[in-house]
This record gives structure tokens, sequence and C-alpha cells, in this order.
């Protein structure tokens, strides 16, 4: 009776323990229209994302377990080192269902999370849309400082974001979206017409460390492109006409690339006949001209007088063709 009795007594002492360890935790049940292969899981960070987990395709299906401090986003990707377009999802501590069409390259089925719920509502209604409003409705939401991070970094003035990042609850203080909202904040300032260019060096297809500071003395603009950014490609043709206008006058260009593969970023220099100073580190989003300037779209650019100081930002087409002839009449 009385081992009986210390047996109960264990039992009720790991089952009290056990309940200590239980920890809140999502589970990605899958459908996909692919047989089998492997699936990956990758998280985010600085437009980029990567590959934390991976699992096998089983008769269309597939599953991923974990948990997650607060709401994140992650995608879902056939392809390992694809960091452009995943299938997004807004992961939580919930089961969650998510049905794949390949066929659909842009988009997935999720439910199960009310954080990609909300994702997708503000995607279904990106014209005309307010951020501040999706704001002081989710204060506490990862989704909006998203949205914010995501899409608005480029358009909104620093004094914009900063309003915008004083609508959000003091419990995302740490959150990594809002942290780098605040240096982009600082770094916009910095880079607004008026402010003398920050100088940088960086190497030329030859590997040659050249800087910016050596092209001052004639106008510059300063151009962040890349060979796969499709907008990119299709204003080449504008600022070849333009530096054949003008290179004569005092005009130059000082191309930076956010390329990974320097074979990529030469042909597109070679097929698009680009024939001014060309830079990279080959770093994509985490390149460090780009985060010295605050890019966070592309193509950006910033003209710059022969002095060293910023006088425009992201004149592209006739507006910068007319910028250019008041200039250098």
């Amino acid at each position: 009776m009385k081992l009986y009795s210390k047996l109960l007594l264990l039992l009720s002492i790991v089952l009290t323990l056990s309940s200590f360890d239980t920890k809140p935790a999502y589970i990605i049940n899958g459908k996909i229209n692919v047989s089998s292969g492997t699936i990956y899981l990758k998280g985010f960070r600085n437009k980029i994302f990567f590959t934390v987990d991976s699992t096998n395709i089983v008769n269309g299906q597939f599953s991923f377990k974990g948990s997650v401090k607060r709401p994140d986003l992650f995608g879902l990707t056939l392809d390992r080192t694809e960091s452009f377009s995943p299938y997004y999802i807004f992961v939580e501590n919930n089961p969650i269902q998510v049905n794949i069409d390949t066929a659909n390259v842009r988009s997935a089925t999720v439910t199960g999370s009310a954080s990609h719920r909300l994702f997708q509502q503000y995607r279904s209604k990106f014209d005309g849309f307010n951020v501040d409003s999706l704001i002081k409705a989710n204060p506490a939401s990862p989704v909006a400082a998203y949205i914010l991070y995501r899409n608005f970094a480029t358009s909104l003035t620093p004094k914009q974001l900063e309003a915008s990042l004083a609508l959000f609850d003091p419990s995302l203080a740490d959150l990594s979206f809002l942290k780098e909202l605040k240096e982009i904040v600082k770094v916009k300032q910095r880079v607004d017409a008026g402010n003398p260019a920050v100088d940088f060096s960086a190497l030329t297809p030859e590997g040659k460390s050249i800087k910016l500071s050596n092209y001052f003395g004639n106008y510059l603009l300063l151009d962040f492109w890349a060979s796969w950014c499709g907008p990119c490609r299709r204003e080449n043709p504008n600022l070849v006409k333009l530096y054949a206008k003008y290179k004569a006058k005092g005009f130059t260009i000082f191309a930076v690339s956010l390329d990974q593969k320097k074979e990529s970023w030469t042909a597109a220099i070679a097929k698009d006949n680009l024939t001014w100073t060309h830079v990279s580190d080959l770093k994509f989003w985490d390149s460090t001209p780009a985060k010295l300037y605050a890019v966070r779209t592309i193509p950006s650019n910033f003209l710059i007088d022969p002095q060293g100081n910023i006088i425009a930002h992201n004149l592209t087409g006739e507006e910068l063709d007319q910028k250019l002839g008041e200039l250098l009449k």
C-alpha cells in the first residue's frame, strides 16, 4: 500500500513538472500539388528570406513544428536558395493549415493564423491605404509593424515615420521591424536634400576600390539598382539617353548594384549599355552603401551637386531630364 502511494505521488510530481515545460507552439500542416521533394521554412530579415527548417513532402503533404515569441513573418519555398518571393505566412502559436498551388507563385491559402488574416486584408486594399489607421487599430500587431517597415519606409518622411512609430504599443519595443525603422529614420535625416552626400568606398567589377567623393565636381547621380530589378532595367534606357545628352556638360552616374552574383551584374551592365561607373559589394539588401542611404526599394537615386551636397532624391524620366536641363544650361 505504501509503495502504491509512493508511485501515485511520483506520477503526480512528473505530471506537474511536465506541465511547467509546456510551451506555446505552432504546427503548420500543408498541402501542395507536388508529390515529393523538400520544402523549406524561411525566416525573414532585412527583406531577405533565409532557411531555418526543412522537411520532406510526402504524397503532397508536409508539416513543420516550432514556437515563436510573437507572430512573425516566415516564407515557404521549394528552393533552398530562393530569397525573393517565397509563399508568405505569418506564423503564430496555433495549428495552421497552408494550401499551396504552385501555379500561383505569389500566394498560398493560409488558415488558423489571425495575424496572417490581417496581412491578407491589407494586401487586398493596398491602393490608397492609410498605414496609420492600420496601426491605430492594431497597435500591438507585428503585422502592422512589418507593413510599415516593408512598404512605407521609403515613401514616408522621417517626421511621418516617427509619428507612425509612436502609435505602436510599448510591448513591441524590441521588435526587429521597429528597431530597424528607428535607425532608418536617422539615416533618412542624414541623406535628406541639402545635406552633404555620405561618402563610401566600394569595388568595381574589376575589383578596384573607388570612393564616391572621387566623382564630386560634376553633377552626379548616385543610382541604386540590380540586374534582377525589373523597374531598374526599364529605367536604364532613359539613363543611357540622359548620360549621352549631358555627360559633356558635367553630368555623370555612379551606380551601386544590389546584386548577389557578379556574373548577373556584369551581364546586365553590358546588355543595357551602361557605360558609367559601377560598384557593388554583392550583398543584396545587406549592401553597405544602400544602408548608408536608407535605400529600401530600387531603383532609387540621389542627385548630388559639384560640391558634394544632395539636391534631389528619386528623380526619373522627364523629371530628371528637366532638372538636369535647368542645372546644366
